[in-house]
């Protein structure tokens, strides 16, 4: 977490690296709190520069409806902590707040891009897995428009999880509910268009994060 903070303060400076790595917790934390409610071990979060964060679940969930509300978590939390920074921003009259809010904003939404290991992956296999094949090729186009080393990495480690969880599901772990599919369905969508809603307020805020 330091080391993250150190590294993102020399490119945007220490208050945007601080305020920005708060933001990650947050939405980590978020995932630590259903994993714990559902009874699954985690390790504590492990930060890693430029990739954002993870959090080590050492137990599997019982079934794809546990896994999409420990995916949820995260994000969910998360946009809360981020719209309140960027509401707190606007309110105080704060660009660097602004920006803040605004950039967690932003790490969430691309967080429920569809695609494993993010983790819009874990939520669209509670109600299409389909969704996964739309999320990877929508990522393989931005991508090529992008050219994002980020997004690159994601999309190897996603192909081999995509494989692996299409060709080899787990007996049983996807057979769930219609209400709770669409229970995640609709939460998935409402995050989603509130987020991307939400997007374009801190684009207007000067760019300098130093100030």
């Amino acid at each position: 977490m330091i080391l993250s903070i150190g590294l993102y303060a020399i490119e945007w400076g220490v208050p945007f690296a601080v305020g920005f790595v708060l933001l990650i917790l947050v939405h980590e934390c978020g995932h630590a709190v259903v994993l714990r409610r559902e009874g699954i071990p985690a390790g504590a979060p492990v930060f890693i520069p430029f990739l954002g964060a993870v959090i080590a679940m050492r137990g599997m969930p019982r079934d794809a409806y546990v896994e999409a509300k420990v995916g949820l978590g995260g994000p969910v939390l998360g946009s809360l902590a981020a719209w309140a920074v960027l509401w707190a921003g606007h309110a105080a009259g704060s660009p660097m707040l602004v920006n803040i809010g605004h950039a967690g904003v932003l790490v969430n939404l691309f967080n429920l891009v569809p695609v494993a290991p993010l983790d819009g992956g874990r939520i669209a296999g509670a109600f299409s897995r389909r969704v996964w094949l739309w999320g990877y090729a929508a990522g393989v186009v931005a991508l090529v428009l992008t050219r994002s080393p980020l997004l690159l990495v994601v999309l190897v480690a996603g192909l081999f999880t995509l494989w692996r969880r299409w060709n080899h599901p787990v007996p049983g772990y996807h057979d769930i509910p219609p209400r709770s599919r669409l229970a995640v369905g609709l939460a998935y969508a409402a995050l989603v268009l509130a987020l991307a809603f939400t997007l374009p307020v801190g684009l207007t805020v000067h760019p300098d994060l130093r100030s």
